[in-house]
């Protein structure tokens, strides 16, 4: 048995743990678990834990169900809310030490189960490791807390604050408060928390990190500030746009390749320090842009968000530090060369991290492998160009709703590669019937427009 297992069924003795919660996602990255006692732990990181795929949307169909959860014993982690005394429905009830960790689904036979977002994930950070490189990210995770979240009437806010407001302790603040201590305490390194545009929005950047161990990161994230909010008897929500008439959550996205211990965005021989490679990646990712939308924003609601007029991206460019950009250059201090990256600003904190990460590298590697010409930077305010001065910069525009992305990722080589047959084609069929509830459905915008009028 590997060191890191033995550590971790010898931490499991040591604290006490009671249960262990066994965490995967399904393909839309809705978290899934189930939990093990001790007793159950060594078997389960030796030989994985069987379970029926087939009552998870997106794995396996009914003749081909079974599929085992193998521990990834490296991100294994105590869940600091558990092991106190909770009210229970007869009074005080004893908490007990629950712990985390996440898995990778496999076949019965062992190998790779092709339904599951992380082997998506590794298998393209697999094709970078090939070319030397390491594929780190930095997320920005946006979200809003609400009094309660009853979608039978509009969402109530916590605050009236906007970006960067600076107040005397209030609700919101202290539930953010307690989240980042509760993530350092889970050695998820923090960068910085502050208040969002929007009222009752906040934001929550973490310190980059390889993109697996940031994919899981994002999803222990959304999951604790959850909590931490269901704690305080109120409600956090990753809705893209929960809210009209003010901007929606976005996740811009910092990334990078590295070669060992050496930036490989860097180059300081050429002009803006900016190397090959990274102007490789960025062509991809402009290049790749509409196909992989569907996944970097994966909702209907996801284009809400992505319109004019609310800070969020919709043209496809790329700048040095113009927020107006689809991909930013960040500048960064004096002499902190190695701290160059990029910025991927149209994601938006409900995607499934995994998927999201596989498109965004495997269209950057595109662009790097096949030597795509980097397209003139956007130097100016591309929300202040009309539409015959952006065509004729030939600047193209995001896809404007789910339908129009997953029109452009049905026909995308590149996705269907990244993401294998089993996962590309389910995850079209699932948002195709998404859309179509959607495009059905009568909203009130329409009875309130029309119905007097008509």
């Amino acid at each position: 048995m590997r060191s890191q297992e033995e550590y971790v069924l010898r931490t499991v003795e040591e604290r006490g743990i009671r249960f262990v919660q066994l965490w995967f996602t399904d393909v839309l990255g809705t978290p899934k678990t189930f939990s093990i006692t001790p007793a159950e732990l060594e078997n389960a990181l030796d030989e994985g834990m069987t379970f029926d795929g087939s009552a998870i949307d997106g794995f396996s169909r009914v003749q081909e169900s079974d599929v085992l959860a193998r521990p990834d014993a490296n991100t294994f982690q105590l869940l600091p809310w558990h092991g106190h005394s909770q009210p229970g429905f007869s009074g005080e009830v004893p908490d007990v030490q629950v712990a985390r960790v996440f898995c990778d689904i496999v076949n019965l036979d062992g190998t790779p189960f092709q339904g599951c977002p992380r082997h998506v994930l590794r298998r393209t950070i697999d094709r970078a490791r090939d070319r030397g490189f390491t594929f780190y990210a930095a997320p920005e995770i946006e979200y809003f807390y609400f009094a309660d979240g009853d979608p039978a009437h509009p969402p109530h806010t916590l605050d009236t604050g906007s970006y960067f407001e600076l107040t005397v302790a209030d609700r919101a603040s202290d539930i953010r408060q307690r989240t980042v201590l509760t993530l350092e305490e889970m050695g998820i390194p923090v960068e910085h928390a502050q208040h969002e545009d929007a009222p009752s929005q906040h934001e929550i950047d973490l310190r980059y990190t390889d993109a697996l161990t940031m994919a899981d990161t994002i999803m222990t994230v959304r999951l604790v500030v959850k909590e931490m909010a269901r704690q305080q008897g109120v409600f956090a929500s990753f809705m893209p746009k929960p809210l009209a008439g003010v901007q929606g959550s976005g996740m811009h996205t910092h990334m990078s390749l590295f070669r060992g211990d050496t930036n490989a965005f860097v180059d300081l021989e050429r002009p803006g320090g900016l190397s090959e490679v990274a102007e490789g990646f960025i062509a991809g990712l402009l290049r790749h842009a509409g196909e992989i939308t569907a996944v970097t924003n994966q909702w209907v609601n996801s284009y809400k968000r992505l319109v004019s007029g609310y800070e969020a991206p919709i043209h496809v460019s790329w700048a040095r530090n113009n927020r107006s950009a689809l991909v930013r250059v960040p500048v960064v201090k004096p002499g902190k060369f190695e701290s160059t990256r990029i910025e991927y600003r149209s994601p938006d904190s409900a995607c499934n991290p995994y998927l999201a990460f596989a498109v965004i590298l495997a269209a950057g590697l595109e662009g790097i492998e096949e030597g795509y010409e980097l397209p003139p930077e956007a130097g100016t305010n591309l929300f202040d160009l009309s539409a015959e001065e952006l065509s004729g910069k030939g600047i193209l525009h995001l896809p404007g709703s789910l339908n129009e992305a997953l029109v452009l990722m049905e026909s995308s080589e590149l996705l269907a590669t990244t993401l294998g047959d089993h996962v590309f084609e389910w995850f079209i069929r699932n948002k195709r019937a998404e859309w179509a509830g959607y495009k059905a459905h009568v909203t009130q915008f329409e009875l309130d427009r029309y119905l007097p009028l008509l």
